[in-house]
């Protein structure tokens, strides 16, 4: 299994999420992870918006990939958002974001947190995968979508 399915529980995915603005999906993934780790939700907006302000998430084709160092997170966690309407992104295509994996990694895991990110990148350069995604009816059918992938030899 891949590093991202290791990290994705279906608890940490929404689907049809109805948010406006990149702050609206950074408030709603504070509160998915208040939830469902008991993390502080106002740290984690805090992270995202502060990662965005240093250049867009936003890789192109609809898919964007937040990321945050979190003090006192002690394994990386990750939570996959469908949003119901695309969101302007600022991504290099120009393109409005409707596909986004959030990732959160321990303050210090640089290693980590970088191979986890390639990997995303690699997940989402791949057009089928994306597209399976979109299509993709519920949180179980999207854990198994990120378990199946295997890096193109």
């Amino acid at each position: 299994m891949n590093q991202i399915a290791e990290l994705l529980q279906p608890a940490n995915i929404v689907l049809d999420l109805e948010a406006t603005t990149k702050a609206r999906l950074f408030e709603a993934v504070g509160g998915l992870f208040a939830a469902s780790a008991g993390l502080d939700a106002s740290a984690i907006e805090k992270s995202l918006a502060a990662r965005e302000k240093l250049g867009s998430t936003g890789l192109g084709q609809g898919i964007a990939i937040p990321h945050g160092r979190i003090k006192g997170l002690k394994e990386a966690r990750g939570a996959f958002v469908r949003l119901k309407e695309p969101v302007p992104f600022d991504a290099p295509d120009g393109k409005p974001v409707a596909q986004v994996f959030v990732l959160l990694v321990p303050e210090q895991a640089t290693d980590l947190h970088l191979q986890l990110l390639s990997e995303l990148a690699q997940m989402f350069s791949e057009r089928a995968f994306r597209d399976k995604l979109a299509g993709a009816t519920g949180p179980a059918d999207l854990v198994e979508l990120f378990r199946q992938w295997e890096p193109s030899a």
